[in-house]
């Protein structure tokens, strides 16, 4: 088995195949009909599938409070047993919103970021608004992306508040580093939701945009009143006013993808967070700007500062 598995990931490495494989066929089509099939609850279909799917990727189901799933769907919506992922509780860290593998991150150059090393694109184009992409211009960026054997929801980086969340529709390409060395702006062409976060006390503006790809069936937000379905009326934006907790989840994937994390100037990314490093949800991803000195009584907090700051 371990013999095949290995044989069949080295076929799948080769550029050229998984390109064709992942990306020269109809692929709205593949992902609905994905959709449909992943919900089919039957023993032998299910098994089969998981069968499958294990020997493309690393799927590990020890964490998951449940172990037996009605069908395919349900595995990979799957959640975790209390306590599988905790939350570091320091107010100073942002923290990582997904299990995921690190991409291209770092420092917003004016407007523009990287998907991959020489493949630019403008953060306007990612989120469809001009002065929504003005609060990130020279800022920090995480992208992150999330295979199809890893957990698929994804959490409050911080105490927050939801203001708003929109839907741009698009094409459904891969997302994995083989499509992204080959399509330029690949996550400007895809279906895409930007959800605008307002840290609670110290007031930033967040913004963390999931990203579908080929076989995501939907991308879907729990803080969003039950039956709303953000895709029904095309393009727009949803103003809201939704308290989060730092952990609290926000929604779900159908099958692996990505998520870009935006940050203003004066984040800094955390000791580790470098691409390809694996990070999950809960672990520390971005240190907060330092609050400047206004008062002798704010010293408590900006000792903590300064902490963080000797750790870089």
């Amino acid at each position: 088995m371990k013999k095949l598995r290995s044989a069949i990931a080295k076929f799948a490495r080769q550029d050229d195949i998984n390109f064709l494989l992942t990306n020269r066929i109809p692929r709205r089509l593949a992902t609905r009909f994905f959709g449909w099939f992943s919900q089919l609850e039957h023993p032998l279909i299910r098994d089969l599938s998981i069968g499958v799917w294990r020997l493309f990727s690393d799927l590990d189901l020890s964490d998951a409070r449940e172990t037996r799933f009605r069908s395919l769907h349900d595995c990979f919506v799957r959640r975790l047993e209390e306590g599988a992922r905790p939350i570091d509780g320091d107010p100073e860290l942002l923290v990582s919103p997904c299990d995921a593998i690190v991409g291209a991150s770092g420092a917003v150059q004016g407007d523009q970021v990287l998907q991959i090393k020489g493949f630019p694109y403008q953060i306007q184009d990612l989120l469809g608004d001009d002065d929504h992409a003005a609060l990130y211009r020279n800022g920090r960026y995480v992208t992150l992306r999330l295979t199809s054997a890893m957990y698929h929801h994804f959490h409050a980086p911080h105490d927050c508040r939801v203001e708003s969340v929109a839907y741009i529709s698009g094409d459904t390409w891969n997302v994995n580093p083989i499509a992204l060395k080959r399509v330029e702006r690949l996550f400007c062409r895809n279906e895409r939701a930007p959800i605008r976060l307002r840290l609670s006390q110290a007031g930033h503006a967040i913004t963390l945009v999931p990203v579908a790809a080929i076989l995501v069936a939907g991308i879907r937000l729990s803080f969003l009143a039950a039956g709303f379905d953000i895709r029904r009326g095309g393009t727009r934006t949803v103003p809201l006013d939704v308290p989060l907790r730092k952990g609290d989840e926000m929604g779900w994937f159908q099958h692996g993808s990505t998520i870009i994390v935006l940050t203003p100037d004066g984040f800094a990314l955390c000791e580790g967070v470098r691409e390809g490093a694996r990070i999950r949800v809960g672990q520390p991803l971005m240190r907060l700007p330092c609050r400047p000195k206004a008062h002798e009584s704010e010293r408590p907090h900006n000792r903590s500062c300064l902490r963080h700051e000797i750790k870089r």
